[in-house]
């Protein structure tokens, strides 16, 4: 237990910093939907998303990686009573829209606008996909403009044709997001950097919430459904003929990669300890007296000395809170001053 005791001031010994620290991230189709044979999918009972591992889901070793599922609104042309799983598809756009997009001044769910401008004009995303990332992978938040995944838009979902991708990212994303959702900064998701310009985003990415919502419109005319069982090769045809999983194993099948990075916010509290040219000379440790003689001493004019080693941080009541230790012992006597620099991270 320490004897002396030195007071930290505010603004002059204490200083707070923020740190960001990336780490990049790649899903491939491979694991989406190649060498697991889909023993790395779950389906569920409810039938209302499906979960993505990167390993067998039964095994120990298995991470969940993101969830992934499709709906439209209530507005949407597709809702009818003829459509496949309608109240289900109605309801998980209902909650994706309320928990990103939130209510109007009538207390409405507000719809996906494309332009983040929540106005009344008719420019919403009504039939969307979700790609929801684990906490694993998006961490604190995803990292602005590193966002990108491709598609196939060739073949059928038996034989899905590599050879065309359709690349989506959130192009120019570290200048042009909103904030007016209740999660965060969002971005706007291009099919390329020309498009900024010339067309409508093609989705929303939900930087802090890991949340990619794209239109469904985005897949029209590549996705490659059978026509022996939808008539048509259109999204539209998908999403009102076959269950949810059913659509979520057509867009995965046809992943050819996402990259990102995500973001980690490193908190930290630097204490800058330090030592006068008259503090600190002498140890409480017992062992540093010989029958009441200084053992670094050899003669009575010699200057006190002693070794830093530890540097504890207490309360205002003295209770420790923290220890930090030396990685060598440090000499200190009259005759030197030292700054110990102190991190706690949180």
């Amino acid at each position: 237990m320490a004897t002396t005791f030195k007071n930290l001031v505010p603004n002059k010994d204490i200083a707070v910093t923020r740190t960001l620290l990336n780490e990049a991230i790649p899903i491939t189709g491979s694991i989406v939907s190649g060498t697991y044979n889909d023993q790395n999918v779950k389906n569920y009972a409810h039938g209302m998303f499906q979960s993505v591992y990167d390993y067998p889901y039964l095994s120990s070793s298995a991470n969940h990686i993101f969830d992934l599922t499709v709906g439209y609104s209530s507005n949407s042309a597709l809702s009818g009573t003829t459509s496949v799983q309608n109240a289900k598809k109605i309801n998980i756009y209902n909650q994706m829209a309320q928990v990103l997009v939130g209510y109007d001044e009538n207390g409405n769910i507000r719809e996906f606008d494309r332009d983040g401008s929540f106005s009344s004009s008719d420019d919403k995303m009504k039939e969307c996909v979700f790609i929801n990332f684990a906490r694993l992978l998006g961490k604190d938040e995803i990292k602005k403009q590193s966002f990108t995944i491709q598609f196939a838009t060739g073949g059928t979902p038996d034989a899905v044709d590599f050879s065309a991708l359709k690349t989506i990212s959130d192009y120019n994303a570290q200048t042009d997001f909103r904030t007016n959702s209740p999660v965060g900064d969002y971005g706007f998701l291009y099919t390329s950097s020309a498009d900024i310009i010339t067309t409508s985003p093609v989705g929303l990415l939900y930087y802090q919430a890991g949340v990619a919502v794209l239109t469904a419109s985005v897949f029209d005319g590549s996705f490659g459904a059978p026509e022996a069982i939808y008539g048509t090769s259109s999204i539209d045809a998908v999403l009102t003929g076959s269950e949810i999983s059913s659509s979520c194993d057509g867009i995965r099948n046809r992943w050819y990669d996402n990259d990102f990075n995500n973001t980690t916010e490193l908190n930290s509290s630097i204490y800058f300890c330090r030592a006068s040219t008259s503090e600190f000379n002498y140890s409480s440790n017992p062992t540093y007296l010989s029958e009441s003689q200084i053992r670094v001493k050899e003669i009575s004019s010699d200057s006190p000395s002693a070794y830093i080693t530890t540097v504890g941080l207490y309360s205002a009541d003295n209770e420790l809170l923290a220890v930090a230790k030396l990685s060598e012992p440090l000499k200190k006597d009259p005759t030197n001053e030292i700054t110990l620099r102190v991190r706690l991270d949180y």
